[in-house]
């Protein structure tokens, strides 16, 4: 998850981003990244559309679960596998 998040990240400087706040939300919102702010070389703040953090927020919510953590373990130790088709039928499609 942290790999994909890093991978969606633009840089922007301070003076851009004041001179073009909405255009660069609109911008992230579309790709489905964040921008992180900086000054003289130096990160000061990020940028993060709604879309985005609405989708981080949940995955930490998620995440804090302790049903959900437990349900994540014990799928990762089922070493029962299923096809394609299977999957399919399962899910009735």
């Amino acid at each position: 998850m942290l790999q994909q998040i890093l991978s969606d990240e633009k840089f922007t400087n301070i003076q851009r981003a004041q001179a073009g706040l909405t255009r660069l939300f609109e911008k992230a919102e579309h790709t489905l990244s964040f921008y992180r702010v900086m000054k003289n070389d130096q990160p000061v703040g990020v940028l993060v559309p709604t879309n985005v953090w609405e989708g981080i927020v949940e995955d930490i919510e998620a995440l804090s679960s302790a049903t959900f953590r437990n349900r994540i373990a014990s799928a990762r130790a089922d070493k029962t596998r299923y096809s394609s088709s299977d999957v399919k039928k399962k899910l009735g499609i």
